[in-house]
């Protein structure tokens, strides 16, 4: 059976050390937005419904949008996307110790961390 996916509520932008503090500057001081303590020393804000987190990524030339999508089955989610010829790809970033969720490229190279649903970071 398919597993049932849907938006999450975690956005990570990566961006390269030469534009960080710009951008962090933009969202906080330029658009306004509320920061996240939670996850303190990384760098959030609450983005509407989902949390905007800025991440520095040395090596990287330009910035990139990572997205959360949320399974209610992890484990089947995990083999349905195998089967479906999509790409894993758990090495881009560690995740916690314990932690069964993982990461995919879509077909055109955004990266998803795909998290059971109602797992909360």
């Amino acid at each position: 059976m398919k597993p049932h996916y849907e938006g999450s509520h975690n956005i990570a932008m990566k961006v390269p050390p030469h534009q960080y503090e710009a951008t962090i500057a933009f969202y906080r001081d330029v658009i306004g937005l509320k920061p996240l303590q939670n996850h303190l020393p990384s760098i959030g804000f609450h983005f509407g419904s989902i949390q905007l987190w800025i991440d520095k990524a040395p090596g990287m030339s330009q910035a990139e949008l990572w997205l959360e999508i949320a399974a209610d089955d992890l484990r089947s989610a995990a083999v349905h996307l195998k089967d479906a010829a999509i790409v894993r790809c758990d090495e881009i970033e560690a995740l916690p110790e314990g932690h069964q969720d993982f990461w995919i490229t879509s077909p055109c190279q955004i990266i998803h961390h795909v998290s059971q649903k109602g797992d909360g970071w």
